[in-house]
């Protein structure tokens, strides 16, 4: 990556964040960065509005589209220095700055909003446009074919200021994410071997841990934007690894992370298959 490439991801998120856009560097693959070492497993609380309490006080680009800001002094410093010398683009969290990004992922999905959204600011991406709402929602992936939502507690690239006025988020936009079905519910979870009988009160069963440890693995499904496949499986793999042996998951905690994973395309089956390989892997 050149020089100047770089000094330029770094000009734009210092004029957006001055015009009051919170932005964030996103790395090759068009993922946030990873925490740094102290905020590694969320062990700092995590940033505000996250589910696990915070606030995080990190001066470096922590926790995806939570470490998104408008201060432009923070924009600048040492760690969000280094981080734009090593980005790949800028981001923004439109729900941060009160907008809804409607994301058309080819030429169906754009034929279909023509059809039924309310003409708005419209920005070219690689395969299809971001349609640009006044108005901050629920976000949710994969709302109709090639359609997803980027609003609050979520991040879209920033590839420019676009064409036409900004219409306010309609109710149709909203209905998409009231409207999406639900996961379908998992498997039942069978053949995870319970704790010790008699024994002390195992600590994956105290509240905080345990609710730290799913909400985690939630997000990082979440937050995932390739290797999807391979991400679900490893985070499958991570939470029975630590919480799988002593009987304290429930099939709702599983029904958390199966949703999470269906949120981003999976199938019920693959929930299962990976759910069960990890088990397998395991020697579960």
């Amino acid at each position: 990556m050149t020089q100047p490439a770089t000094n330029d991801y770094l000009r734009t998120a210092l004029a957006l964040a001055e015009s009051k856009l919170p932005v964030l560097p996103l790395r090759v693959g068009k993922v946030p960065f990873g925490n740094c070492a102290d905020c590694a497993d969320n062990a700092c609380g995590g940033r505000p509005n996250m589910k696990t309490a915070g606030p995080c006080a990190c001066p470096g680009p922590c926790h995806g589209w939570a470490a998104a800001t408008t201060d432009p002094a923070v924009v600048g410093s040492g760690p969000w220095r280094r981080a734009w010398w090593r980005a790949s683009t800028v981001a923004y969290h439109p729900g941060g700055a009160g907008l809804t990004v409607v994301d058309l992922d080819d030429a169906d999905a754009i034929a279909w909003a023509r059809e039924h959204l309310p003409t708005t600011r419209t920005v070219a991406t690689t395969r299809g446009e971001h349609w640009i709402y006044l108005g901050r929602m629920q976000s949710a992936n994969g709302v109709r074919p090639g359609v997803d939502i980027k609003s609050a507690m979520s991040y879209a690239r920033w590839l420019g200021f676009g064409t036409g006025t900004m219409a306010a988020l309609p109710d149709t936009v909203r209905a998409l994410v009231a409207n999406k079905p639900a996961p379908a519910p998992p498997a039942p979870v069978v053949g995870i071997t319970p704790g010790p009988t008699g024994a002390a009160e195992c600590r994956h069963r105290t509240p905080v841990y345990l609710e730290r440890g799913i909400a985690m693995a939630e997000q990082r499904i979440t937050d995932t934007r390739t290797a999807i496949h391979a991400t679900v499986y490893r985070t499958f793999l991570a939470v029975l690894s630590k919480h799988g042996r002593c009987g304290c998951l429930t099939d709702a905690h599983v029904s958390r992370l199966f949703a999470a994973a269906q949120a981003k395309g999976e199938s019920p089956r693959h929930c299962t298959d990976a759910w069960s390989n990890a088990r397998t892997a395991l020697g579960m």
